[in-house]
């Protein structure tokens, strides 16, 4: 009786430990963006084409980092969306744009690909880098998302950086909002209407960074964050943080993170759908993303792009805009950014 105890507690430790050892033969990749937009390199100094180039590069070698050691996708995702929350090239973190009452309301989110555990924040203005809080939202509550002071106490409670307002100033978002309000009074007086509707301008609402990962584990992870749109008005908040519209991952099929115009992608529920084509028209992640990126969102009127990464490590980068900042890095090590049209 002992005896077999015994093998039945050595078969229990054998297979609890496969299931947190790496394999070694699994390939791992990251795969992140930084927004999607009117991008022009016309329009771009090669002094600023390297600052963003050098931004998405540190991002991805410092998920690469945690990937190559055997960290899981989540970890890779928090930390490479982290890099790019601190960047005040991004509009997320410290470069989130605007309000319209000269706020910055920040959004973000994480999802465990393995579990479907989700956490979110939203219109947040204290928290150094929102998708910590969205991962504790996940990982330490009960609740998937959490909204403005709320979201903020909560952050606090669990040990989460938390600055003045004022950190988020940069004065080329600053500049941004202005010139976004005089163009939108300009279209109120012209339309006679309220410039709240009034939002022609699509690169005002552009900006937003996403990860999406595959670890040694074969778990996928996906996180987006945004400083949402410049002179927004009355809390709105985008896609990013809605699991399902702007970000998503499940092990069966792929991970997610949107960026562009939200309220389309909040219409088409763009991530989860892409997930859901893969799963009963088992299409590959290319074209299921091409799908919701190239043809459904343009047909409703919206524009934008994503990233998304399967549980093979085969990954789509779609966009429908002049531009998207993105990038790519995989287990041997080759990488690259791209920023324009190819």
């Amino acid at each position: 009786m002992q005896k077999i105890f015994c093998i039945i507690l050595l078969f229990v430790f054998n297979s609890v430990l496969g299931q947190n050892t790496p394999n070694p033969d699994q390939k791992f990749v990251l795969v992140i963006h930084g927004g999607a937009g009117t991008i022009l390199k016309s329009q771009m100094s090669p002094e600023k084409e390297k600052a963003y180039q050098d931004g998405l590069k540190q991002a991805l070698q410092e998920g690469y980092r945690i990937l190559a050691a055997g960290g899981s996708s989540l970890n890779a995702v928090e930390a490479a969306v982290k890099i790019l929350e601190n960047n005040p090239l991004f509009n997320a973190g410290k470069g989130a744009v605007f309000t319209n009452e000269g706020k910055n309301e920040m959004d973000a989110a994480i999802m465990d690909g393995k579990t479907l555990a989700a956490g979110s924040v939203a219109g947040v203005t204290t928290i150094k880098n929102p998708i910590t809080a969205a991962r504790a939202v996940m990982e330490k509550s009960n609740h998937v998302m959490m909204t403005g002071s709320g979201a903020e106490k909560f952050a606090a409670s669990v040990g989460i950086e938390i600055v003045d307002p004022s950190y988020f100033y940069t004065p080329e978002r600053w500049k941004n909002l202005q010139d976004a309000k005089r163009e939108d009074s300009l279209k109120a007086a012209a339309n006679g209407k309220s410039s709240s509707y009034l939002f022609e301008n699509k690169d005002y609402k552009f900006g937003t960074v996403g990860a999406v990962a595959l670890d040694r584990y074969g778990n996928l992870a996906a996180a987006t964050s945004t400083g949402g749109m410049t002179n927004k008005k009355y809390g709105r908040i985008g896609d990013a943080p809605i699991i399902g519209a702007g970000t998503y991952a499940n092990n069966a099929t792929c991970a997610v993170s949107c960026t562009g115009w939200g309220e389309y992608f909040i219409r088409l529920v763009v991530a989860k759908s892409i997930s859901d084509m893969m799963e009963y028209k088992n299409i590959s992640v290319k074209a299921a993303a091409d799908e919701m990126v190239m043809k459904k969102v343009p047909a409703l009127g919206g524009d934008g792009g994503l990233i998304v990464l399967d549980n093979k490590g085969n990954f789509s980068m779609p966009f429908n805009t002049e531009g998207m900042y993105r990038g790519y890095i995989k287990s041997d090590g080759s990488s690259e950014v791209k920023i324009y049209k190819e």
